[in-house]
């Protein structure tokens, strides 16, 4: 049977459509925004998975490109992996429904959104995330809280929910917003320096939005919803964790409050081989079961010592930053370096300057074709000690270097005021807490650098969060390191610069956050920002005047559109004779405009000199130096200029009369000549004998 369900958001129809698709899932539906529509499945296993302790839940988010009526680009015609943009949608929609399932849930789930049809005033991402959450609500699964999501933009000062493509072009802010009706689940916001109040504002709008979203889903779920299973749980052996408490509690305690975290990490390492030789026969076959014992002692020493005796691992207060250091221009070869270290957190970050020809080109379902600013980020095994294969980017790596490259974006310079595309490569030195703030920090430095104009200097910082079980009670932490948040409630990562918020992303781990959380967060987080925004200023306070000697330079000229094909030639064959010729990089515009990159002043010249030549008018009464190019009975061909070519009658090849035009001139000769007219046709009309008058008495002429 075919359920449907319709509602209205912010002035356009929302339908869920069930039982139509995918029989075989245990729920599987359409839901539609407008003309945007995603198909998403949802699965469980009917057993947990044995020797994990962890959750399983995979969400994935594939793109269709015939949603936006394209063909795929390249040699193969169909979707190979998911693109950028496909893996941080995937994340987004896993991180606001992960923390809502039971503890102790160990069945592989997997979501499984995809995109079918897309209206681009109708963002699929967003669609998908409230899809996700519909279907696994109305599945069998154990997931009992819907969360609702929107975006919000600012446009005049007013909140506007669910933007259209001409109203996300208006906004000073992109953000978004997931809830269930209680609490906020996850945070994604990018804005032009976006006062603090006002960000708080927009997310509390942002979830009154949700509750409508909630609410549909309740709806639905009571018209058709599945009967949810009583789920087989997880739990440690009553007699296992009395065994190994008993054991190891007072070690672990002591360990945990060692404030060096090598020196802490050795202990408790000694710790754990001491209760596998004495339980490690015992308890063979539960070694997951002891790893999660030993993991929930840890984390209660912590939260013990935080909410109740209200210290940190390493001592600090708890608006108290690491100790922090800057520097610049570290690699000698290179456009533009920063250093950035925060306690054992450090950051290398590389700027390279290219051609506009560099933009990485964007095959994807959104609007947006290429991009000329970059950020990339790397997570090495090294960075926390550890020995791993080197592989590929992924998702962590993915996420953070969007994150850092979002909280950039708004103060990179237009490609009129900086004709450069802008690549941003973040190397995770060592890690020990929030690296992708620290990704901001470099970056900053490596603009600053690179001599690149920003707006203005960027920082970031995480907060950190520590609740009791029942949530009455909270503390907020300044810049968490690795242990907080391992065992902590939250990660709310704040970047922006002196006048306001480019960018927030925040994961929790429980059911939600509290309004006096966020506002806490946000407050303390520009405090933060504004004294890691002064270390950076010591080290360098504003763009470097000259670009490195090895960044490439930028020569700008603007001809007559018309001109451009010229430029280009037939085939292209004219430009890459130029670039063949001088080893510059030359990039066109449909508005005329042509930039010219190169290393080396001279060849950039010499380019600038031939584009002139090319689109240079023939202008009637000048005289030029030309080559015979041909010759017939009636006269000689002389080429002006690149491509342009004229005809001196015989007539006008001198003042004596002449018999054969070989008798005066020869093909390659070069010869002075005068447009004596330029016909309806465009035909140039030449003579020599012009031009020998009009030059007599001027030696260096003739």
């Amino acid at each position: 049977m075919i359920h449907t369900l319709e509602t209205t958001v912010a002035g356009r129809q929302m339908k869920v459509e069930y039982g139509k698709v995918g029989m075989l899932s245990d729920c599987a539906l359409f839901m539609n925004y407008g003309d945007t529509v995603v198909l998403v499945n949802v699965n469980a296993s009917e057993q947990p998975r044995a020797g994990i302790d962890f959750f399983p839940l995979s969400v994935e988010y594939e793109e269709r490109l015939y949603s936006v009526g394209k063909i795929p680009g390249g040699f193969i015609k169909r979707e190979g992996k998911p693109s950028e943009k496909a893996v941080l949608n995937g994340r987004a929609i896993d991180r606001p429904i992960r923390p809502l399932f039971p503890k102790g849930y160990r069945n592989d789930v997997q979501v499984v959104c995809t995109v079918v049809s897309v209206e681009q005033d109708n963002v699929p991402d967003i669609l998908a995330m409230n899809a996700a959450s519909t279907a696994l609500y109305l599945s069998s699964i154990p997931f009992v809280d819907p969360v609702g999501t929107v975006s919000v933009g600012l446009i005049d000062g007013e909140f506007v929910t669910n933007p259209t493509v001409t109203e996300r072009e208006k906004s000073s802010l992109s953000l978004t917003v997931c809830a269930t009706k209680d609490r906020v689940m996850m945070i994604e916001a990018g804005g032009d320096e976006i006062p603090e109040e006002t960000m708080i504002e927009a997310i509390n709008y942002g979830f009154d939005q949700c509750q409508q979203m909630v609410k549909f889903q309740e709806e639905a779920r009571a018209k058709f919803g599945k009967e949810k299973i009583t789920p087989e749980l997880h739990k440690v052996e009553e007699s296992l964790e009395k065994d190994i408490r008993e054991f190891s509690f007072e070690m672990l305690k002591e360990a945990m409050y060692i404030t060096d975290k090598d020196e802490r990490n050795v202990k408790i390492s000694e710790i754990k081989e001491k209760i596998n030789e004495a339980f490690g026969e015992k308890y063979e076959d539960k070694m997951s079961d002891i790893a999660e014992v030993i993991y929930g002692i840890q984390k209660e020493v912590v939260r013990n010592m935080l909410l109740k005796e209200r210290r940190r691992p390493d001592g600090r207060g708890f608006e108290e930053i690491r100790k922090i250091s800057c520097e610049t221009g570290i690699l000698p070869r290179t456009h533009g370096t920063g250093l950035f270290t925060r306690g054992l957190t450090q950051v290398m970050t590389v700027a390279t300057l290219g051609a506009l020809g560099d933009v990485q080109i964007i095959d994807g379902l959104g609007e947006e074709e290429f991009k000329r600013y970059m950020h990339h980020y790397n997570f090495p095994a090294y960075s926390v000690g550890e020995v791993r294969p080197l592989r590929g980017p992924g998702r962590r790596e993915i996420g953070h270097g969007a994150l850092a490259e979002r909280a950039l974006e708004p103060l990179i310079p237009s490609i009129e005021e900086f004709p450069y595309t802008i690549r941003l490569v973040s190397e995770v030195l060592s890690s020990n807490g929030s690296t992708s703030q620290a990704s901001v920090c470099g970056s900053t430095l490596a603009l600053l650098d690179a001599g690149v104009p920003i707006k203005r200097p960027a920082a970031g910082i995480a907060m950190g969060l520590i609740t009791s079980e029942d949530l009455s009670e909270e503390e907020v932490l300044t810049d968490i390191q690795g242990i907080e948040d391992f065992f902590g409630d939250m990660d709310f990562k704040v970047a922006g610069t002196e006048e306001g918020i480019t960018s927030i992303q925040v994961d929790t781990k429980i059911k939600g956050l509290s309004k006096n959380c966020i506002r806490q967060s946000i407050e303390k987080a520009k405090i933060a920002r504004l004294y890691i925004l002064d270390k950076i200023k010591t080290c360098i306070p504003e763009p470097r005047e000259e670009l490195s000697q090895y960044a490439p330079r930028m020569y700008s000229i603007t001809v007559h559109p018309d001109k451009i094909r010229d430029i280009i030639g037939p085939g292209g064959k004219t430009i890459k004779q130029i670039i063949a010729d001088t080893g510059v990089k030359i990039d066109t515009n449909d508005d005329g405009k042509v930039v010219i990159m190169s290393n080396d002043s001279e060849s950039a010249n010499a380019a600038v000199k031939m584009i002139k030549d090319i689109t240079k008018e023939v202008e009637v009464g000048e005289i030029y130096l030309g080559k015979v190019t041909k010759i017939a009975a009636f006269g000689a061909f002389v080429e002006i200029m690149p491509k342009k070519e004229g005809l001196v009658h015989i007539s006008k090849l001198d003042a004596e009369r002449v018999n054969k035009v070989e008798d005066i001139v020869s093909v390659g000769d070069e010869i002075l000549v005068k447009v004596t007219e330029i016909d309806n046709q465009g035909r140039i009309n030449l003579s020599r004998k012009d031009a020998i008058k009009d030059t007599q008495g001027n030696n260096e002429e003739k």
